[in-house]
């Protein structure tokens, strides 16, 4: 698996935990003293936050939805081509999605965009968290969207959808998935928009509604083709997400953890580093909802050597 520059991605909705992460391997990238160049997936938005919001409500008042889950508002292009540079060569060019804290002290505002810029010269990988490093997806319109989420018939037709669109997984070394259960991303979803962004619950659920196309098709078939996937299952009563009061926490929460080859794992050694985990199937482990960035440490640190050769 080692090669001269490797990428790891972790993709996943909004919201599913990504970023934590993203936390657990830089701590991984520092114990093992690796550069890693980060790249965030708002990168390749194709609008900035002022723009991104007109044309989602210019398309919702036109009864044609269009959701950050999809081509219409991503670069996917782009996307590959970074990862095709940087697996050849090991550079690229990225941007930024300025947050109001980052935007203080730049030329900047909050919701706008860096310029385009190379990335930094000898990092050892790239590291990708976003919603979209597994994407494989033809060039669709609306009118002919159809797919499979069985995994065998997605990889079977990567190849031909390589003349017709992106594959970006083709290029990353290792790939995890971060997804949470539907009903708890959803939950997610309605406390921060009503909360935070102060939408009504029927705007909120407008907003699901609009972009669940685009999950079907281009989040969910990324999951076939992962490495590992981290799923958040709560264990409380999410059965009618509108009216939850509360997100369930991690306490209220367990991991179940997915493994594409399940003989390249040790998994009597996992279990016995990872408190209070079990093997539900020959290929998935179960872990208490606070041992997620432990797992992620003890699981994906020597897959990390071996990917970089050390």
């Amino acid at each position: 698996m080692a090669k001269k520059h490797p990428i790891v991605a972790v993709t996943g909705a909004s919201g599913a935990g990504t970023t934590v992460v993203q936390q657990a391997f830089r701590e991984i990238f520092h114990r093992q003293g690796l550069n890693a160049a980060f790249v965030h997936g708002d990168s390749f938005l194709k609008y900035d936050h002022d723009e991104i919001c007109r044309v989602m409500d210019e398309a919702q008042l036109n009864k044609h939805p269009k959701s950050c889950y999809g081509p219409e508002l991503n670069y996917f292009e782009k996307l590959e081509g970074l990862f095709r540079e940087y697996s050849e060569h090991g550079t690229g060019q990225v941007r930024e999605l300025l947050s109001q804290d980052s935007a203080n002290g730049s030329s900047g505002k909050g919701g706008s965009f860096t310029e385009w810029h190379d990335l930094p010269e000898d990092t050892d990988m790239l590291f990708y968290e976003g919603m979209h490093g597994g994407v494989v997806a033809e060039t669709w319109t609306r009118r002919k969207m159809s797919a499979s989420h069985n995994p065998r018939v997605i990889r079977d037709r990567r190849e031909a959808n390589r003349s017709q669109g992106v594959d970006v997984a083709q290029y990353v070394d290792l790939l995890i998935g971060v997804v949470p259960a539907i009903n708890l991303e959803w939950i997610q979803k309605i406390h921060l928009d009503m909360n935070c962004r102060n939408h009504s619950s029927t705007e909120v659920t407008q907003a699901i509604l609009g972009r669940l196309q685009d999950y079907i098709h281009f989040i969910v078939p990324q999951f076939s083709l992962t490495d590992i996937n981290f799923q958040r299952m709560p264990v409380v009563d999410t059965s009618n997400p509108f009216i939850a009061r509360d997100v369930p926490t991690e306490s209220e929460s367990i991991v179940v953890i997915r493994f594409r080859e399940p003989k390249k794992y040790d998994f009597p050694h996992l279990l016995k580093r990872i408190n209070g985990s079990f093997m539900s199937r020959r290929n998935t482990m179960v872990i208490p909802g606070g041992e997620m960035q432990h797992a992620l440490a003890v699981i994906c640190g020597p897959m990390i050597e071996s990917c970089c050769g050390m």
